[in-house]
């Protein structure tokens, strides 16, 4: 079973989310919240595997809820879907850099909800490529979301091989592993060792957190 917390202030949203996830034979939802700091505390007792996250909640905010979570080893399973009206919110890419595994719009239709729970689950990056590519090249060189790499980041970037940067790049233009597979005519196998090695070296909890990481050294340019 995958196990789902709802985080949300409005209440019809939660319950909405639920009629429709609890219709799904694998999937069970656990527990729900209305504020951040409630949803802090229901991912701690109940440990789900998915949390879908409201970014504008009364109190602690869902940023700052998903920052908490990411940052918390204890919850190292737990992965966070932030929920917002719009596509390209500021907000959106901000949580993506606190550590959020994607993110949907609110008028999803049902069937790709439940496909997102199915995906974040199994321990893949839910994001556009065309949403994302315009998400990051509008706000990723602002000051207030796109802070530029610091020391260490150079640091874990110099540990890339040459074909790890040039994966890490490819992925950050939305590419898949089947498609980055047909470029290099390599099998998709070959293409996730080499995302999961820099996965790994540059400490990214997963696809997503990449691509904020080669936006933010370099490695990728918006536009």
């Amino acid at each position: 079973m995958i196990r789902v917390v709802l985080a949300d202030d409005q209440h019809l949203v939660r319950a909405g989310f639920r009629v429709l996830l609890s219709a799904e034979p694998d999937i069970d939802v656990v527990g729900e919240a209305a504020d951040g700091e409630g949803a802090l505390a229901v991912v701690r007792e109940t440990l789900p595997d998915v949390v879908l996250m409201d970014i504008r909640m009364p109190g602690l905010d869902g940023i700052a809820a998903t920052e908490r979570i990411a940052g918390d080893a204890s919850l190292d399973g737990v992965r966070v879907v932030v929920v917002t009206t719009f596509e390209l919110d500021e907000y959106v890419f901000e949580a993506l850099r606190a550590g959020a595994a994607g993110f949907l719009v609110k008028h999803t239709e049902p069937a790709e909800l439940v496909r997102a729970v199915r995906v974040i689950a199994a321990g893949d990056a839910l994001l556009s490529p065309s949403v994302t590519r315009t998400l990051i090249g509008r706000f990723a060189g602002t000051p207030a979301v796109g802070a530029p790499a610091g020391p260490a980041d150079d640091l874990l970037i110099g540990t890339l091989t040459d074909r790890e940067r040039e994966v890490v790049g490819l992925v950050a233009q939305g590419c898949s592993n089947d498609e980055i597979a047909a470029r290099w005519v390599v099998s998709p196998a070959t293409v996730r060792t080499h995302v999961s090695r820099a996965m790994n070296k540059l400490h990214a909890r997963d696809r997503a957190q990449l691509v904020v990481i080669a936006y933010r050294s370099g490695l990728a340019a918006p536009g």
